[in-house]
């Protein structure tokens, strides 16, 4: 049996060759889920009118909803056709999704209701808050437990190696030493700073009506307080903060503020994606292999980094899109244009790429195996890393010029060891104990807290 399960005439890899690994993110950010939330934007705001309630609904029994609450949980792939066959028709996406609300309700109780489906409001009081709802709820469901579950492999891989010395490198070169799993714990860390700014950002919608003064809702109904009913609207049924003085559109900086967030996080994954790739070109790391694979059509022996580089790739994709919709979307002429509609529809695309990457660096990580006699050798050839300690216990104990006469030891020298160093000890006049402090001193513990 073929294991494709993809659509191989697809134009994006997303939802064609790594289809298996973004499927996830449909249910948020599909046409069918745009559809769907609209849908539930609909829904519950005819439920808030009704239980207001408003004068010509106060006969409507809550009962009566349930066929509303109905089409929310029957809602399939068949009901998306339906209503893009009334779209077809009046080539308005959100009143497609209206008229398909009124056909299900014909002939039950609130039939005679039914021009409070979308009562004084405009497009974007369904758009701006059926995608940040799409969003957050991808967020909280894919997006962060994806790029958690990469944080605590990384914070697995601190802990395990937390006592292995390496040398480091600074400028490509040889430097003071550290500790494999400190190295490890510097992307834990600043992922985990990410997640608290992430925190911070509310997720946020527009309702207002057309240009945000609840115009119609006021000339209609004076005594409503209309932005108190929108505000317990979005907060208590939708899950969102209303953002207060609008134009006919959010102004999606909260979203900007996230999609800016997430290229801060991509760019500490490419930074780790980068150094794992160098550590295995310098046999830091081997990989483990599968029979069947090939690294490479030409070169048998090969073994590529290909999950880091994937990664990688992947991630640049995402930022620049990233990149392009938090400079777009906030800036529309006046009270509004369009061309944030087709924008918008978009913003999974990068969580797309951004999702394959994650899951190639979960595929690199685990196949990692540590070669840390390569670590050992690098560390013993490089002795001369110690001089800046040496230096600085000189310095401690008042000897004059220590950091010149270790440089002259030891700058562009490749052959100096432990037997130069204890030597260079030896030649110094200080006491035998201070000595015997300094001969202590090694590349394998020389590498601080």
């Amino acid at each position: 049996m073929s294991k494709i399960n993809f659509n191989l005439e697809s134009i994006s890899p997303i939802d064609g060759r790594y289809a298996s690994k973004t499927s996830d993110l449909s249910k948020y950010f599909s046409e069918s889920a745009l559809i769907f939330y609209r849908l539930k934007v609909e829904v519950e705001y005819f439920k808030a009118l009704v239980a207001k309630p408003l004068p010509q609904l106060k006969q409507i029994n809550p009962k009566d909803l349930q066929i509303l609450d109905e089409v929310l949980e029957t809602y399939s792939i068949q009901s998306a056709k339906r209503i893009k066959e009334i779209e077809f028709v009046t080539n308005h996406d959100v009143k497609a999704v209206e008229y398909f609300l009124k056909e299900k309700i014909k002939g039950t109780k609130i039939e005679e209701q039914q021009e409070f489906i979308h009562f004084g409001l405009t497009s974007q009081d369904i758009n701006n808050t059926a995608v940040p709802m799409s969003h957050k709820e991808a967020l909280d469901e894919v997006v962060i437990p994806a790029i958690l579950k990469v944080k605590n492999k990384i914070s697995e891989l601190a802990e395990a190696w937390s006592d292995v010395p390496m040398l480091a490198k600074t400028h490509g070169q040889p430097a003071s030493p550290t500790r494999l799993g400190k190295e490890m714990q510097v992307f834990a860390e600043r992922l985990e700073l990410q997640f608290n700014l992430l925190d911070k950002i509310p997720h946020s919608g527009k309702f207002g009506g057309a240009t945000g003064n609840f115009n119609a809702h006021k000339v209609a109904y004076p005594e409503m307080d209309w932005k108190v009913f929108a505000d317990k609207l979005l907060n208590e049924r939708l899950g969102l903060q209303r953002q207060q003085t609008t134009t006919q559109i959010e102004h999606y900086d909260n979203l900007a503020a996230f999609f800016q967030t997430f290229v801060r996080i991509n760019n500490i994954l490419t930074d780790f994606a980068r150094d794992m790739w160098t550590y295995i070109s310098m046999d830091y790391f081997q990989q483990k292999t599968i029979a069947s694979e090939v690294g490479s059509s030409a070169m048998p022996h090969k073994v590529n980094p290909i999950d880091f580089e994937n990664a990688e790739g992947n991630l640049g994709l995402a930022n620049a899109l990233f990149n392009y919709l938090a400079n777009k979307l906030p800036i529309s002429r006046l009270q509004r244009d369009l061309t944030d509609s087709t924008v918008l529809r978009n913003i999974g695309v990068p969580y797309g790429h951004m999702l394959i990457s994650l899951k190639s660096l979960e595929k690199g990580i685990s196949k990692l195996k540590l070669n840390q006699q390569q670590l050992n050798a690098d560390l013993e050839r490089n002795y001369m890393v110690v001089a800046e300690g040496i230096q600085n216990i000189l310095r401690r104990e008042g000897i004059a010029n220590p950091y010149e006469q270790l440089k002259s030891l030891t700058r562009g020298s490749q052959k100096i060891g432990k037997a130069e160093f204890d030597k260079f000890i030896d030649s110094l006049e200080i006491g035998d104990e201070l000595k015997a402090e300094l001969k202590q001193i090694t590349p394998f513990n020389y590498h601080g807290y």
